[in-house]
């Protein structure tokens, strides 16, 4: 049986942490940042948890995650 294929954009996108939630970076932080407040894009580089129904999904796109 060959080996499975990482989905290289997921890859890219999500981390497995260690209790097993994928975390991601958040969106709007890429162009037009002027008319966004400091505090609003300093928040935006936090990373984010994915959301528990989209795990599933995820999870098969990273088969040795």
């Amino acid at each position: 049986m060959p080996k499975m294929k990482t989905n290289s954009g997921a890859a890219k996108r999500f981390k497995k942490t260690g209790s097993g939630k994928f975390k991601r970076a958040q969106s709007h932080l890429n162009h037009i940042l002027t008319k966004k407040s400091t505090k609003r894009k300093r928040q935006l580089r936090a990373d984010a948890v994915v959301h528990e129904a989209d795990h599933t999904m995820i999870a098969r796109l990273l088969p040795y995650s």
